[in-house]
């Protein structure tokens, strides 16, 4: 590609205030920085694709958590993929394109430890954000390794048109689910669920009490849930689990935004004489996993027995309206902010 001029200042997004339950386009602050000339070791990246994910809602609060907070009055991070245009690291050269964790800028420096050489012809850079990134292993391993998925299972999906519950929802089927059931929140994403993705069945959990209609779309009862949601999903599903069932707990965005206690679920007793387990997953506890992921992930992509898709909102200044949206559930698959191609 053709060298390309590094601006002495580029823009950054940063954290401006707290959210105090939804986020507000007032909590972030669009700054100009300096673009730092990388030190020995570094590699300084224009970025072309950013990532907005639910986890990043978290790291907005003041809390202790897995993952550090964000800093007020400080850039914002989280996955990018873009191409190297200084490196002072052995092994990265200029075009080389890269994944790495320093999102929500337009130029980044960093040491090249961090960042990953991806192949730009095996897959759109986008890709590498969702279905080949971290989303793509979140689905893979929760479902495979946490969830211990059987042939034969009954696996129910809420959060299912999103960037990690449409895979889940696809691989359970690739890998010999009985039934797949999917949560959406629209007629539209319910419909791609079914007619798209090879869901058996689907609901839009808008529409009635997911447990009225979780027990209509899979009557015998579920085997193993995927929960990304929270809520009334894992209530509803700790009620359709037979015994000794299996619920993988990878997020929780319907209390993300919350100010008070989740009300749901009130069931968990049933945990107990089900024989239930119930257990929370982080990604990056399978990087393992990683080049299995990859091989057969990109096998079905290749094959066109995996679909995917993304939500793509153009232009850097509109990542902080992109979250939002991310979190209002506007967009089908993973959401991803595109500088440029």
């Amino acid at each position: 590609m053709a060298e390309q001029a590094v601006p002495a200042t580029a823009r950054e997004w940063h954290l401006a205030a707290r959210p105090q339950g939804w986020p507000a386009p007032t909590d972030f602050a669009l700054v100009e920085a300096p673009v730092r000339t990388p030190g020995p070791g570094e590699i300084l990246v224009r970025n072309t694709h950013l990532s907005v994910d639910p986890y990043m809602r978290g790291r907005m609060n003041d809390v202790k958590s897995y993952v550090p907070p964000f800093q007020l009055g400080a850039a914002m991070d989280g996955g990018a993929v873009g191409y190297v245009v200084a490196s002072e690291a052995e092994g990265f050269a200029p075009g080389d394109a890269v994944l790495h964790g320093l999102g929500w800028r337009e130029y980044a420096t960093l040491d090249a430890g961090n960042a990953v050489k991806v192949d730009p012809d095996a897959a759109p850079l986008s890709a590498y954000l969702g279905v080949l990134g971290m989303p793509g292993l979140t689905a893979y391993a929760g479902l495979l390794a946490v969830g211990a998925l059987k042939e034969g299972d009954k696996v129910f999906v809420s959060g299912a048109a999103g960037a990690v519950g449409s895979l889940v929802g696809q691989i359970a089927r690739l890998k010999g689910a009985s039934l797949v059931v999917g949560s959406a929140g629209s007629a539209e994403k319910v419909a791609k669920l079914v007619d798209e993705y090879g869901f058996d069945a689907a609901f839009n959990y808008k529409d009635a009490p997911v447990a009225e209609q979780l027990a209509k779309a899979a009557p015998e009862g579920i085997d193993l849930y995927f929960d990304n949601v929270g809520g009334d999903h894992l209530e509803a599903a700790i009620g359709a689990l037979g015994v000794h069932g299996r619920a993988v707990l990878c997020g929780a965005i319907a209390q993300y935004n919350e100010t008070t206690a989740p009300a749901a679920p009130r069931n968990l007793a049933m945990a107990i004489g089900k024989r239930l387990r119930l257990e929370g997953m982080l990604v990056r506890d399978h990087a393992a996993l990683q080049p299995q992921f990859v091989t057969e992930v990109a096998g079905w992509l290749k094959s066109g027995e995996l679909r995917t898709e993304e939500t793509v909102v153009d232009g850097f200044e509109n990542a902080a309206e992109a979250f939002i949206d991310l979190l209002r559930g506007v967009n089908t698959g993973k959401m991803v902010v595109r500088l440029e191609g």
